[in-house]
């Protein structure tokens, strides 16, 4: 590999999309949607592109091609970084196994993924986020106490709990870095969320050379279209701290300014094993990790496994009551038989 091991920078979230907005007013981007043909330079065959693919194989004689068009453009948001794959396709392949192994109530012919699915490694387009704010808060908050209000039955003291309020305010910061972003539409955004953490930090500058050989996409949502999705968890996080700042039992929030003192971010691609196996028709997808290995995906169920189990269930239920009924349904004399105590007749006073 010829490419430079430079660190990734940040770039400014609002500077960036008003000059990506400056130059689409002057000039059209790549296309990225519907098809786009490619012309393979080594065997002359021609590969269609559909929609933000921009690394393949050929597949006529599985030469990578790529289209040179769309990363780096100038009427789109370039890549900063890469992170290169660090799984190999066997390591990947007994992940998946492992995994797939483990699914016992997924149909027999479903473990068998090797014969029904297509496996592949695939650059997916993701913006990270890096952002510093402070937040102001006003609020209460609630300390619990116990209240006697009586007695039960037996004469017990009963308790009730109440809770004292007070008023609070204050102010708190919160940092964050590398909060990642899926950019890419068509991929089912909860299993990949379940891959993370995804160490950005070792992201490297990017190069074509990092992605031949693989599938690759570039952007459907740009920096500024993605954002949402953070901003929601940076909000989550940051009222979580409030919380843990107000303390006590139970909070109150009653006002929450947030400040953006830096939002920035970094277009990186980021590598995934992609497993689909089709199956009565439906497609299913297992997403790996390609730098940590986390297995991630959706299933199949079998009826008839899942049938075995609950009638097993209940007839080992079944057993139970058997055993339990026949134990309250057998009596112990109180004393051997053929043997018999009398009381002795209680003593009468007569006045």
């Amino acid at each position: 590999m010829s490419a430079p091991d430079v660190a990734v920078q940040a770039r400014e979230l609002e500077p960036a999309m008003a000059a990506l907005r400056e130059m689409r007013a002057r000039e059209s981007g790549p296309q990225v949607t519907g098809e786009w043909e490619v012309k393979c330079q080594n065997c002359g065959g021609t590969t269609g592109f559909t929609g933000s693919l921009t690394a393949t194989r050929c597949p006529y004689c599985a030469t990578p091609i790529q289209r040179d068009d769309v990363h780096n453009a100038p009427a789109r948001l370039p890549v900063d970084g890469v992170l290169p794959f660090a799984v190999g396709e066997k390591q990947a392949r007994e992940l998946v196994d492992t995994w797939v192994s483990g699914r016992w109530f997924a149909p027999s012919k479903f473990r068998k993924y090797r014969q029904l699915g297509a496996f592949s490694s695939l650059y997916t387009a993701y913006f990270t986020y890096d952002a510093d704010t402070a937040s102001w808060y006003q609020g209460e908050r609630g300390d619990d106490y116990q209240v006697r209000v009586g007695t039960d039955e037996d004469g017990d003291p009963v308790y009730e709990t109440r809770t004292r309020w007070y008023p609070v305010a204050g102010e708190v910061g919160n940092d964050f870095a590398d909060l990642p972003v899926l950019a890419n539409e068509n991929l089912n955004r909860n299993r990949i969320r379940a891959l993370e953490p995804w160490p950005v930090e070792r992201a490297r500058a990017y190069s074509p050379e990092f992605v031949a050989g693989h599938l690759c996409r570039t952007y459907d949502k740009d920096a500024e279209e993605s954002f949402p999705e953070a901003r929601q968890r940076i909000e989550s996080a940051i009222e979580a701290t409030v919380r843990r700042d107000i303390g006590g039992d139970h909070q109150r929030i009653h006002q929450l300014n947030t400040s953006w003192n830096w939002l920035a971010y970094k277009h990186v691609l980021l590598p995934i094993w992609l497993l689909t196996v089709v199956y009565m028709n439906q497609p299913y997808q297992v997403y790996i990790n390609g730098l940590t290995g986390e297995v991630s995906g959706d299933r199949p169920w079998s009826k008839v496994k899942i049938a075995a189990a609950i009638a097993a269930v209940l007839a080992v239920i079944a057993v139970l009551i058997g055993a339990f009924a026949a134990t309250r349904g057998h009596h112990t004399p109180a004393h051997p038989a053929g043997h018999s105590t009398v009381a002795p007749p209680h003593p009468t006073t007569h006045r």
